[in-house]
């Protein structure tokens, strides 16, 4: 057998499931063994083929709409939450519904909620079509949220009052371009108030920080993820900001493009928050199988977050 060439595998960390993934998934694990299959999912429960093929093979049906539900089976909102009208339809029909939202996605919804109490204007930081954007900004009426995507937007919002202005913005968002559009919106109007915490999730920046510090020392990135999962496109945009050459978004080991990293000696793996880490195994695998490989761990935080599943699930039937 000839000898391999040596390689140098960078693993992030931390990388993988966040804890409003992991408390997601729980959820609907807990609804099947509660209420027995099907149980409905309104939306992926989390932006993974992976995960979502788990789920089905147990019991659950994923759907785009309410009204594709039965009303006498359970249906649970995803992580990215949903539009007030969705929870009022569910209970307009009698159904048991459970929420799924992060908890994170739910304080910038009541942070919205809030600031719409004190007839304040608000300003959406999110990309459009995303079901956490669909999701936020269907929490209050049409018009009390305006949506902007880049600096660009900023400049051609026309608002209600200046002086009545808050921000907030998607959870999964890239904290550097969020706060090049943070700063536009206070050049421009300088009375806005902005969040009293990043809504940036905590996970989001890690899993972005810890890119960051890899990204001197490699020549290529993989970042494991579905297309339609925004905290891993972001995480490809960050690998590519910090001047890594080749980033590439991957759903698993058989979508890499070994040709593309041939002569490369040292790569970063990372995963986005709804990739669970036995495809990063899988991906490991793969390059022991081409390479001599030596693993090194970027770790840049320890994460200890921990969300509690909602009442309905600990409850007796």
């Amino acid at each position: 057998m000839p000898d391999l060439p040596p390689l140098t595998l960078s693993l992030a960390a931390p990388r993988g499931f966040c804890a409003g993934v992991d408390r997601a998934i729980k959820i609907v694990e807990m609804a099947l063994q509660k209420w027995g299959a099907p149980v409905y999912v309104r939306h992926e429960i989390v932006h993974n083929r992976f995960v979502v093929d788990a789920l089905k093979a147990k019991g659950a049906i994923f759907v785009e709409e309410l009204a594709d539900c039965p009303t006498d089976r359970p249906v649970v909102f995803s992580a990215h939450g949903v539009p007030k009208s969705v929870p009022a339809e569910a209970a307009a029909r009698n159904m048991i519904a459970v929420d799924a939202t992060c908890p994170l996605v739910t304080k910038v919804h009541n942070e919205a909620a809030r600031h719409h109490e004190a007839g304040t204007q608000m300003i959406y930081i999110g990309h459009a079509g995303h079901p956490e954007t669909i999701g936020t900004m269907g929490q209050l009426p049409p018009g009390e949220v305006l949506l902007v995507e880049t600096v660009e937007d900023v400049a051609k919002l026309t608002v209600r009052d200046p002086a009545k202005l808050a921000f907030i913005t998607q959870t999964t968002l890239s904290v550097d371009d969020t706060a090049e559009i943070a700063a536009a919106l206070k050049s421009r109007f300088p009375l806005i108030q902005a969040p009293a915490h990043d809504d940036i999730c905590y996970a989001t920046t890690n899993r972005q920080a810890a890119v960051k510090a890899m990204a001197p020392k490699i020549d290529a990135l993989l970042v494991i993820g579905a297309p339609n999962s925004s905290n891993s496109r972001r995480l490809v945009e960050v690998g590519t900001a910090a001047g890594c050459p080749y980033s590439m978004l991957i759903q698993r080991a058989a979508d890499i493009d070994w040709r593309a990293l041939e002569g490369v000696r040292a790569i970063g793996l990372t995963a986005g928050a709804s990739a669970p880490e036995i495809l990063v195994t899988e991906v490991i695998d793969a390059f022991r199988a081409r390479y001599d490989l030596t693993l090194d761990l970027v770790e840049t935080a320890v994460e200890d977050i921990e969300f509690k599943v909602p009442r309905i699930l600990r409850e007796p039937v």
